[in-house]
């Protein structure tokens, strides 16, 4: 079956604040065809990546996809990965804080504290457990995909709402920066 592009659910409906389901068979056409259908839709809505709970399917999986986009322009280019039911197993002690955005939360962005190295594991689409460091953007794409896994939006770890502007107050900074 062909990709289907998904609705994404925005900030209010209850799903982005459920607690997601395992998921028990990974192998199942089902989350396959949600696999194929969340990378599309990432991939359309300029996202670096994207949780199930988005699209209102409230499993623990993700997609992590960055590549440089008109919403992230420098984001680093890998391929889109299916994570399922991931784990955070250690982490650097160093924070560091860094905007992000939201495509269940359109307009807004905040400056969120991560860590910036993670150790993570994670079964990826064909079943196989794979165990992987990750830093900088790709490590606080993971934390945050992980985050709606367990109901938490971006906006709930800005420290202060002096931290959050408008998308486009953060693309002018973007630019203002690359200059």
């Amino acid at each position: 079956m062909n990709p289907e592009l998904l609705p994404i659910i925005q900030l209010g409906n209850p799903t982005l604040r459920q607690k997601a389901a395992w998921v028990e068979n990974i192998h199942d056409a089902t989350i396959q065809q949600l696999i194929d259908d969340l990378i599309a839709t990432v991939a359309k809505a300029n996202g670096v990546g994207i949780a199930s709970p988005q699209v209102a399917q409230s499993y623990r999986l993700f997609i992590v996809a960055s590549r440089p986009n008109p919403r992230y322009p420098h984001a680093p280019e890998m391929e889109p990965t299916a994570m399922i039911n991931p784990k955070i197993v250690g982490h650097s002690t160093e924070i560091v804080e860094g905007w992000e955005g939201c495509l269940s939360v359109p307009g807004i962005r905040g400056l969120v504290p991560r860590h910036q190295a993670i150790e993570v594991e994670y079964t990826d689409r064909y079943g196989n457990l794979q165990k992987q460091t990750l830093t900088d953007f790709v490590a606080r794409i993971f934390q945050h995909e992980f985050d709606h896994l367990d109901g938490v939006l971006f906006i709930d770890r800005v420290e202060s709402n002096l931290n959050t502007i408008t998308e486009e107050e953060y693309q002018e900074l973007v630019t203002k920066n690359t200059k």
